[in-house]
């Protein structure tokens, strides 16, 4: 064996990533180091979302994302609150504009409901404007567990805290190769070689490449989707209070265009979702061939454009435009006009998609001889990491420690 030797290597020093290491840290003697291919912590997902803690209103009682998302959400507050990052608990409102988005929203209800949200109220028309006094709709929901955080402070906090417990973090060392030998296997990456008894595979962008790297099938592509944003002018920010939000469409993973108020004052408008050209590409026209091939010959990406032809044209004719997005906006605050938009910033999602153009909606894990795959962890995972990090320790553990 070859390379400085570890007991555990976390691959991806994102949120997701650091949590897993810092769970690591304090529930096992386990050597741990993370690697990350930039130059500092929460360069690529944790560092371009939106900030949102959320409440866990979504997801499907007992899967992973509601599991997760309320308990991370919980204890991600406790730790901002000991470590003195950032957050807010402002409220989200959940706006229908049309009759026929109430039964969604009675769903939504039932669903936050089912995973133990406290506070929940159920809104009508003329009840709107105490939450949020520029918004308007037929029906609402008001969602007080909802905040806003600085997730990149969140994610050094991880990372400080690893370091104290122990832990390595490698910076500017991308990986290169994975090879097997005897008793574990060696990372080659651009920060020298590491041998591991086991890997955590938390590449986010990268994750399915990581696998394939590991000798493993993921069983899932990453297509990765830009999302855009505008900021509203400082002069209008007053028509939003906290976070406003349409009823989402429960056939896409994405939540529609809404509006969020961040820790700074700010407020942001969007994303709207497109195919990405680049991986890691955060301006217009970025493209990498490779990212691009792989998206366009995969049979699954085809399959969902086939049944989504209509939604993809219409978020494509959005991206960019201020007045398609003040439009998208003006549903729930008619107040704001498509000068109130400035230009603001864009993230990357890495959504696993399967053969048949199946969009995986929950946090999906892959376990192989050596290795734990972390294959889609997209919001609300940023607020799940303390959870997800202990899901990822457990198996670890369990596997590899025991």
């Amino acid at each position: 064996m070859t390379g400085q030797r570890y007991d555990v290597a976390i691959v991806g020093g994102g949120i997701v990533g650091l949590a897993s290491a810092l769970a690591l840290a304090r529930e096992t003697r386990a050597r741990a180091v993370v690697l990350e291919a930039e130059s500092d912590v929460a360069r690529h997902q944790t560092g371009h979302n939106s900030g949102v803690l959320h409440s866990g209103l979504y997801y499907k009682p007992g899967s992973h994302k509601a599991r997760e998302c309320v308990a991370g959400r919980r204890e991600l507050v406790e730790l901002c609150a000991e470590h003195g990052v950032a957050h807010e608990i402002c409220g989200k409102l959940v706006v229908a504009t049309t009759a026929e988005e109430i039964p969604r929203l009675d769903e939504l209800e039932r669903r936050g409901r089912a995973n133990g949200l406290e506070g929940l109220r159920r809104l009508r028309a003329e009840e709107i404007a105490e939450y949020e006094p520029h918004a308007t709709g037929v029906a609402a929901l008001w969602v007080p567990e909802t905040g806003v955080v600085d997730f990149v402070a969140v994610a050094r906090t991880y990372a400080r805290l690893f370091q104290e417990a122990g832990g390595e973090v490698r910076l500017g060392s991308r990986l290169e190769a994975i090879r097997r030998e005897a008793g574990g296997l060696v990372l080659d990456t651009t920060g020298g070689a590491v041998t591991a008894a086991a890997l955590v595979n938390c590449g986010g962008l990268q994750c399915d490449r990581i696998a394939r790297m590991a000798g493993d099938e993921p069983g899932v592509r990453i297509v990765p989707f830009r999302g855009e944003y505008f900021e509203l002018a400082a002069e209008r920010r007053h028509l939003v209070r906290g976070l406003i939000y349409p009823v989402p469409d429960p056939r896409f993973p994405f939540l529609g265009v809404h509006l969020t108020r961040g820790v700074g004052g700010e407020v942001e408008a969007g994303p709207n979702a497109v195919l990405a050209l680049h991986r890691h590409g955060y301006e217009r026209g970025s493209f990498a061939a490779r990212d691009a091939l792989d998206s366009l010959l995969y049979p699954g990406l085809w399959r969902m454009a086939a049944r989504n032809w209509r939604m993809g044209l219409d978020e494509m004719r959005r991206s960019g435009n201020r007045r398609l997005f003040a439009e998208s906006l003006q549903r729930f605050v008619p107040e704001i006009r498509e000068e109130d938009l400035t230009g603001g910033g864009c993230g990357i999602r890495a959504q696993a998609m399967d053969r048949h153009g199946g969009l995986l909606d929950d946090f999906h894990f892959v376990d192989g001889e050596r290795t734990v795959h972390v294959l889609n962890a997209p919001s609300p995972a940023a607020t799940a990491s303390l959870a997800i990090g202990r899901e990822i320790a457990r198996r670890v553990r369990e596997r590899f420690l025991s």
